[in-house]
């Protein structure tokens, strides 16, 4: 049951990223510069995203 709770917030949380990251690299009006730096970040925040999961998910795994 946690294990379904941890992973549908990940779900989530990938979601909001997606939505208000992506978007504005999609979208913008901005220079390139800015939609790369901007993507840059976003890139940044789902690897530390994917790294909780992970950490998370085999600190569980061990109990």
């Amino acid at each position: 049951m946690r294990k379904t709770a941890l992973v549908l917030l990940f779900v989530v949380l990938y979601a909001l990223v997606t939505f208000f990251g992506l978007g504005p690299v999609l979208l913008a009006d901005g220079s390139a510069t800015e939609r790369v730096w901007t993507l840059a970040v976003v890139i940044a925040i789902y690897a530390v995203l994917t790294a909780l999961l992970l950490l998370l998910l085999r600190r569980r795994k061990g109990r």
